[in-house]
C-alpha cells in the first residue's frame, strides 16, 4: 500500500492536466497513469513446476488510453518461495519475453512480458485493440508513430506514440509482478536489452524501482540518429527541430527526457559501435541525473549488440543496489587527452581506487564523426603513479581524434571513462606521426578491430584469424580510419587456408555484397575482390570503388560454415600487385 500511494505522491507532485499539444516533461505526460487501475483479469495459460521451478504463462489486462490491451507474461520463481527479490525481464525490437533462469536459479522472481505484439505465427503475444495497432511492431500488424502520425503530420501529444504504449504495458507488467506472493515488495529492478533498453529510461522513473540495467537503448535516436546530428561533425551543424513534433517527442518520450526525473540506480551497458547505442551523444545522459541517483556505464570497445566482456557489470550492480550487498563499486574514472613534450597526442586516465584496478585497456579512433562506424584502435598504456597514460599518434593535426579506457578492478566491475575528443592543433604543437598503410592485417597486429575471432596460425607459420561465430560471421569497421582507407587504385587482397571448400557472402558499407567461393587446399591461396564483384542489394548497381568504404563483413552462405576457413594478411593491393 504504502508503495502505491508513493507512486501516486509522485504523480501529483510532478505533473498535472495539461492541454494537447503542449511540450510536456515525461512527468507531466504519466501524471495521470495508475499503473495499478483495474482487475488484472488474469488467464492463466500454462503452469508447471519443473526441477523445484514454478512457470506460469498467462494473460492480464492493462488499461491504456480507454481501451484494454491483453498483455502476455511468462512468470518463474522457486517453488515455495517467499519474500524474493523480483527483477522485470524485458526483450528487444520484434523479440519475445524470456525469462533468465540464472537468476531464478539465484533466488530471484523473474517476470518478462511480450509488448511486440501479434508478429508471424506466434502462438502467444500482447493483444492490443484496433485503436491501439500501433504497438504492433511487425510492420505488417502496426505503424510505427514517433514525431509524425501515419499521415505525415506531426503528433500533437506525446500518448499518441508507440512508445507510450509499450511504455504503459511494461508498467503494468511490473505492477503484476508486484502482485506475487513470492516477491519482496522493497526489493524490485529491471534490466532491458536493446528496446528493451531503450525503455528502461521510462521505468527507471517509477519509485516502486530500485535499480536499472540498459543494453544499448540510451536514446539520442529521434533527430540526433536519424538525421545525423553528430556531437563531433566538424563544422558542427544541427538543424532546426522540425516542431511541433519532433520538440513534443524529445521533450516526453525520448528516453534521455526521463534521466533528470529517474530515481533508480541506473547502470548503461553498450558496444561503441552499436547502432542503437548512441554511444558519446548517449553520455551527455549522464549529466543529467539528480544528485545522488547512482549511475554507471561501461562501453565494450568494438560492440555490435554485444557486452559479454562487461556483462558481469549486471549482477554486481543489482547485488549492491537491490539486494543491499557490500559490493565495491568505484567512483567514475577521469580521464584526458594532452600532447606529450614532443607534440604527440595522449591518454591519461585517473581511475578512482587504483589500488584496486587490474588492468587498463586504452582505445582511440580517428576521425569519423558518426560514432557507431568508428575504427577503435588498441593503444598500450603504462602507469605513471595513480595514472595510466596511452600515446595516440594521428595522420592529420586538424581532424578530431577521440579517446577513452575501460578500467577492470579486482572484482571485475569494468567501467568507461568519458569519450574524450580533441582536435591536436587545438591544444599546441602537435604533430602528425602517423602516416597510411596499404597492409589492413597482419598476423602481429590488426586482429582487434574483427569481431568474432580467435587469433590461430596456419601452415608455415603464417598467423591469422577464424571466425568464431558461423551466423555473425566476422567484419570490421578498420577502413573508415584515414590510416587504412583504401588508395584511388586499391582493391582488397586477403590470404585464405581451407580444406574444405565453402561460400560465403561478402558485404561492404552494409549494402553491396557478393559472394565468395573459398576453394580448398592444403596450402594458403589468395584472394583479390574488385570492387565492381559487389552488387547494391536495392539497385543492383556495382561499387564504383573502395575509397568510401569503411566497413567489411564475412558471413557464411546456408550451409556453409565460415569457421572452418583461417584468414591472414590483409591489404590493398594496387593495379601493378594484380
Amino acid at each position: 500500500m504504502k508503495k502505491k500511494i508513493a507512486f501516486f505522491v509522485f504523480a501529483v507532485l510532478m505533473g498535472c492536466q495539461i492541454s494537447a499539444g503542449e511540450i510536456l516533461t515525461p512527468p507531466q505526460v504519466w501524471s495521470d497513469f495508475d499503473p495499478d487501475k483495474g482487475d488484472f483479469n488474469e488467464e492463466i495459460i500454462k503452469e508447471e513446476t519443473v526441477n523445484g521451478i514454478y512457470n506460469r504463462e498467462s494473460y492480464i489486462s492493462a488499461y491504456v488510453l480507454g481501451e484494454a490491451i491483453r498483455v502476455y507474461c511468462k512468470y518463474s520463481v522457486k517453488a515455495g518461495a517467499r519474500n524474493s527479490p523480483g527483477l522485470m525481464n524485458v526483450h528487444g525490437w520484434m523479440g519475445a519475453p524470456g525469462i533468465d533462469n540464472q537468476y531464478v536459479k539465484d533466488g530471484w522472481a523473474v517476470m518478462a512480458h511480450d509488448y511486440c505484439g501479434k508478429s508471424g505465427d506466434r502462438k502467444h503475444y500482447t493483444k492490443y485493440p484496433e485503436g491501439l495497432r500501433h504497438g504492433n511492431m511487425d510492420a505488417k500488424e502496426g505503424i510505427r508513430i514517433k514525431s509524425k502520425m501515419p499521415d505525415g503530420k506531426f503528433i500533437t501529444d506525446a500518448k499518441q506514440t508507440d512508445d507510450y504504449l509499450w511504455y504503459a504495458v511494461q508498467r503494468r507488467a511490473l505492477s503484476y509482478l508486484l502482485a506475487q506472493k513470492e516477491v519482496d515488495k522493497n526489493r524490485i529492478c529491471a534490466k532491458g536489452y536493446s528496446y528493451g533498453g531503450t525503455i528502461m529510461w521510462n521505468l527507471g522513473m517509477d519509485p516502486r524501482v530500485k535499480a536499472i540495467v540498459a543494453y544499448f537503448g540510451v536514446g539520442w535516436l529521434e533527430y540526433y540518429r536519424n538525421r545525423s546530428v553528430w556531437m563531433y561533425e566538424n563544422p558542427y551543424r544541427e538543424p532546426p527541430k522540425k516542431s511541433p513534433g519532433e520538440e513534443i517527442y524529445l521533450a516526453g518520450v525520448a528516453p534521455q527526457a526521463h534521466v533528470p526525473y529517474i530515481t533508480a540506480a541506473t547502470l548503461f551497458l553498450n558496444g561503441t559501435n552499436d547502432h542503437h547505442g548512441g554511444h558519446e551523444r548517449g553520455l551527455e545522459s549522464f549529466k543529467m541525473f539528480k544528485k545522488g541517483v547512482p549511475w554507471a556505464f561501461a562501453e565494450q570497445a568494438r560492440g555490435h549488440h554485444n557486452t559479454e566482456k562487461i556483462g558481469q557489470n549486471t549482477k554486481l550492480w543489482l547485488d549492491k543496489y537491490v539486494l543491499d550487498k557490500e559490493v565495491f563499486w568505484p567512483e567514475h574514472p577521469k580521464s584526458e587527452i594532452r600532447l606529450d613534450s614532443d607534440g604527440v597526442l595522449e591518454l591519461v586516465v585517473s581511475p578512482a581506487s587504483p589500488k584496486r584496478v587490474k588492468k587498463v585497456e586504452m582505445y582511440y579512433a580517428l576521425k569519423n564523426p558518426c560514432s557507431f562506424a568508428r575504427s577503435w584502435r588498441d593503444t598500450s598504456c603504462v602507469r605513471k603513479g595513480d595514472k595510466w597514460v596511452g600515446k595516440m599518434p594521428v595522420i592529420n593535426i586538424e581532424d578530431y581524434v577521440f579517446g577513452f579506457a575501460n578500467i577492470t578492478y579486482d572484482n571485475t566491475v569494468t567501467l568507461s571513462t568519458d569519450f574524450n575528443a580533441a582536435i591536436p592543433s587545438n591544444l599546441g604543437n602537435a604533430k602528425a606521426t602517423d602516416k597510411k598503410s596499404e597492409i589492413i592485417y597482419t598476423g602481429d597486429e590488426g586482429m582487434g578491430a574483427w569481431s568474432n575471432v580467435a587469433e590461430v596460425e596456419g601452415p608455415g607459420g603464417i598467423k591469422g584469424f577464424r571466425s568464431t561465430n558461423n551466423a555473425r560471421g566476422s567484419g570490421t569497421e578498420q577502413l573508415s580510419d584515414p590510416k587504412w582507407k583504401s588508395p584511388s587504385n586499391g582493391q582488397l587482397s586477403f590470404k585464405f587456408y581451407c580444406t574444405q571448400p565453402q561460400t560465403l557472402i561478402f558485404t561492404a558499407a552494409d549494402h553491396y555484397e557478393g559472394e565468395i567461393e573459398i576453394t580448398a587446399s592444403d596450402d594458403w591461396q589468395e584472394m583479390i575482390i574488385d570492387s565492381n564483384q559487389l552488387l547494391n542489394r536495392f539497385n543492383k548497381q556495382a561499387l564504383k570503388d573502395w575509397s568510401n568504404v569503411g566497413k567489411i563483413q564475412f558471413k557464411p552462405k546456408a550451409g556453409s560454415d565460415i569457421t572452418k576457413v583461417i584468414f591472414a594478411e590483409f591489404k590493398w593491393a594496387t593495379s601493378t600487385e594484380k
